[in-house]
């Protein structure tokens, strides 16, 4: 793999000298270019530097003051209510994705393309579209009457279902040959055998691929948090940083602390799923 890897950058044993120069000197540019950002806000967490246009890539006078101002100010409540919605409304998502797909993918049923439509449109629609209408049904909600306002459980039911991660996994099982489903079914597996001992583990590479994004979606959510949280002690941490930059009392090392937190879940959530989304990935370039 490392001998095609070098072939396609022009790195093999046979490329010319001043060939292999370029492809390092631009490789080079394009790790300072992606790398440049991260490295100066996890630079700047540490630096009590207050001046924003003198951020660095070296780390002047590092301590740990800007963390221990972070902490005062509530930081981690707002990081944990932001891995607890992200935690179970991933969870929720992913189940209702994968029954979703299945229902749409293996079974005939009238009306399934105008399921398959209305899913669609659902990612057409813009989130400040829905912004107005999405208040007046968390604050009531048909048929129970509950009021989701301020409330963790109003972050989490909007994002329960997403039509990105419905479509995935619908193509994904619309691969799986249905003689194997019916081989589990002559040897006297039932429905629910066969979805999670057959169905399932076949699409275990779209199951990286949406949650990674269902992860990133759902953790970078910033017009939800500001329709439902009324109260503070509900923030999630992408909306904190909005309430940290614009306090006078706060320096610019404390908002680059939030930062680095809110980055770092969703670095572990991509390195938890690496293999799955890469496999993903390639699996629907050759498909496609």
């Amino acid at each position: 793999m490392s001998t095609s890897f070098d072939s396609a950058l022009s790195l093999g044993t046979n490329s010319k000298p001043w060939i292999k120069a370029i492809n390092y000197c631009l490789w080079a540019l394009i790790i300072i270019v992606f790398a440049g950002p991260l490295i100066a806000i996890i630079v700047g967490a540490f630096s009590t530097n207050r001046d924003p246009s003198s951020l660095s890539l070296i780390p002047q006078q590092p301590s740990l003051e800007n963390f221990s101002t972070a902490l005062d100010r509530s930081v981690m409540l707002y990081l944990g209510n932001s891995l607890v919605v992200v935690g179970i409304g991933l969870l929720f998502q992913m189940l209702v994705s994968v029954f979703a797909a299945y229902a749409l993918a293996r079974k005939k049923f009238r009306g399934r393309g105008i399921a398959m439509l209305l899913v669609l449109a659902t990612l057409m629609l813009p989130e400040e579209i829905l912004a107005i209408p999405l208040s007046r049904v968390l604050s009531d909600v048909p048929f129970i009457g509950v009021n989701l306002i301020n409330t963790l459980a109003g972050m989490i039911v909007p994002v329960i279902a997403w039509g990105f991660s419905i479509l995935v996994m619908t193509e994904f099982m619309k691969e799986v040959p249905m003689e194997l489903e019916e081989a589990a079914k002559i040897d006297g597996a039932g429905e629910l055998r066969t979805f999670f001992s057959v169905i399932l583990p076949t699409c275990t590479p779209a199951l990286g691929v949406i949650g990674v994004f269902g992860f990133t979606m759902i953790w970078d959510q910033y017009l939800l948090p500001l329709i439902v949280a009324s109260d503070s002690n509900m923030f999630t941490l992408p909306l904190a940083l909005r309430s940290l930059r614009a306090d006078p009392e706060v320096g610019l090392g404390v908002v680059l602390v939030g930062a680095t937190l809110a980055l770092l879940p969703s670095v572990i959530a991509f390195l938890c799923f690496q293999k799955s989304f890469m496999r993903g990935l390639a699996s629907g370039a050759v498909k496609g």
